[in-house]
């Protein structure tokens, strides 16, 4: 599959999340605050990229994540209404980059780029011997 056939600048998607325990920086590392963790908003910046594209997908195709450059600006408690948007800004052959962001109400809490890359699924399990 050729990326550039089906995926377009400016394809967009949108996820909310409400922040859970589970998701925060003292839940991984006990003496730290409860607060957003800057992997799982790196996550969820990945999988809202990943919406953007996912339909348009020739079958037995997805996307993994290959490149971040992402800053967490400012922080969020548990319970906090997450708001992850990323923008397709470059289409290769095989590597689809995005422009993300996250949010809590107005203050963006993160923003930066994401590249995927195009794998097809069938390839994949046989180069790796995975079932």
């Amino acid at each position: 599959m050729d990326a550039r056939e089906a995926i377009k600048i400016g394809m967009r998607a949108e996820r909310i999340l409400v922040v859970p325990p589970e998701q925060t920086v003292g839940h991984f590392v006990p003496h730290m605050p409860m607060v957003f963790a800057t992997p799982m908003m790196i996550l969820e910046m990945e999988l809202t990229s990943g919406d953007a594209i996912n339909t348009v997908l020739a079958p037995g195709w997805v996307t993994v994540g290959t490149e971040v450059d992402i800053r967490h600006l400012a922080a969020a408690p548990v319970g906090a209404t997450i708001r992850t948007t990323a923008e397709v800004i470059e289409v290769e052959r095989r590597v689809i980059r995005f422009a993300v962001a996250a949010f809590h109400g107005a203050v963006k809490i993160g923003e930066g780029c994401h590249g995927r890359g195009l794998v097809n699924v069938a390839q994949f399990k046989k180069r790796f011997g995975v079932a």
